[in-house]
Formats: C-alpha cells, structure tokens, sequence
C-alpha cells in the first residue's frame, strides 16, 4: 500500500504528467461527446439490414452477460490496471480518445442497421447511454480489447489476457448477431493503425507508459 501511494504522489507531482493526464481526461470527455452525437445521427439515418455469409452460417446465441457485464470488467480491469501503474496513464486514455473519435467518424458514414436476428438487449442497460445499437462498424468490443494488448505488450500475461478478451468479445458479437463480421474483422487492422497514430501524436506518453 505505501509503495502505491508512493508510486501515485510521485507521478500525480510532476507537473507535465499530472498535466498529460488531465489533457487525456479531456479528449475522453471530447471524444464521448461526439460518439453520443454520432450516435443520434445514425439512429435517425439507419437503414436495412445486409446478409452476411459468416452469420448466416451462424446460430443466434443470446450471450448478452458477456456483451454487456463482461465489458464492464474488463473497463473495471483496466482502470485498476491504470490505477496500478499510473505511469501509463495518459498514453492510455489518449489512445482510447483517439479510438472513440475516430469510430464516432466510421459509424457516422455507415448506417447499417442492425441485423434482423440479433439478440434482445435489456432497453435499461448502462449501455443504451453509450450506444444506440446500429454503431455497427466497427466492433469496439473487439477493438478496444485489442488496443490494450497493444498498449500493454511488455507484459506477456497481459498481452495475451487482452488478446483472449478481444478474440472473445468477437466471437460474442458474432454469435449474438449485434455485429457484422466485417465490423469484427476490420476492427483488428483500424485499431492497429489507431494505436501508431497514438504513438506518433503521443511519443512523450507512449515512451514514459513502456519504461515501467
């Protein structure tokens, strides 16, 4: 316990990191916002549903208790991670930023509804405050888990922690149809990309997030 409050007085008084930090809030708050609004927006534009070849050969699985709860500990997860090293901090949330905003501009220039048999999702579920159901690509169930394999890769048990969780959000969207396969694939290769933006527009926070 003395070494984590250390650890966080240490960090929290250096000015510029305290500072990067507060910058990363920021661009999270930001980028939010606009996938609230991105979210109106495809919600009053959506159109058909498409058929798809890999979840027409799929049976609907209702596996909404991953889908909904286990996101949230996996959110959980990597706040107490955050909060273990508070050295990775900003480039974390930045690059989480950085996602959340460009996805809020993919799903704005999509409109796909939702595919005709996917599961039902409670109406009153915390979720309904971050998505309206059509953001259909692409996947950050599969995206963001990934992005955190990325972000942690030193660290092999959480390398492949992050990659188990991101290959099982796929594997549940897919199953429950909340998702067309295009949206679970591409997810993989614009989170790549995402996260060597982030290293580019964040160099500082990247290397001080991978000296621990």
């Amino acid at each position: 316990m003395k070494q984590f409050i250390s650890r966080h007085k240490s960090f929290w008084s250096q000015k510029t990191l305290s500072q990067s930090a507060a910058l990363g809030l920021f661009l999270l708050m930001v980028s939010l916002l606009a996938n609230y609004f991105a979210n109106v927006y495809t919600a009053n534009h959506v159109s058909n549903y498409v058929s798809d070849i890999v979840l027409d050969n799929l049976p609907v699985v209702n596996l909404d208790f991953i889908f909904i709860q286990g996101a949230m500990l996996a959110i959980a997860f990597v706040i107490l991670l955050l909060l273990k090293g508070p050295e990775k901090i900003p480039f974390t949330i930045k690059s989480i930023a950085l996602f959340v905003l460009i996805r809020s501009a993919f799903i704005m220039m999509t409109h796909t509804a939702l595919p005709s048999d996917h599961i039902w999702l409670d109406p009153t579920s915390s979720f309904r405050y971050i998505t309206e159901g059509n953001d259909m690509f692409f996947s950050s169930h599969t995206g963001l888990p990934f992005l955190m394999a990325l972000i942690f890769w030193p660290n092999k048990k959480l390398r492949i922690t992050f990659f188990i969780l991101s290959g099982l959000f796929a594997l549940t969207v897919l199953l429950a149809h909340l998702h067309y396969s295009i949206d679970v694939f591409a997810a993989f290769f614009i989170t790549y990309s995402i996260f060597h933006i982030a290293q580019r527009l964040f160099p500082k926070d990247y290397e001080i997030s991978q000296a621990s």
